[in-house]
């Protein structure tokens, strides 16, 4: 049975002692925008409102960031990813992407 990978956003995971650090750890994912859909997207722009397709891109490359990220902690045996952050940035006119980073580490319970 695989184990689960814990994250946290804070330094420190609660009920365990951090008695290794792994290392920085990260995943990311670029995603790119559908022409026809980025005119779409414009035109609700100047009207106002939730640019929905644009929310569910970058959920998307959240998604396989975080998924890629908890890979390689698993591939490095990590018990857990503390200080997660997620950045965005744009690599291209039309193209964004999503890199999660954190520190693997080892864990005892306490």
């Amino acid at each position: 049975m695989e184990k689960d990978v814990l994250l946290t956003t804070g330094g420190a995971v609660p009920g365990h002692e951090i008695v290794g650090v792994l290392g920085l750890i990260w995943g990311s994912s670029i995603k790119a925008k559908h022409l026809g859909k980025d005119i779409t997207m414009a035109f609700k722009h100047m009207v106002g409102g939730e640019l929905g397709f644009y929310t569910e891109m970058l959920d998307e490359a959240r998604e396989a960031a975080l998924e890629r990220m908890i890979e390689k902690a698993k591939e490095m045996d990590a018990d857990a990813v503390t200080d997660v952050r997620f950045v965005t940035s744009m690599v291209m006119q039309g193209a964004a992407e999503m890199m999660v980073y954190g520190t693997a580490v080892k864990l005892e319970k306490i």
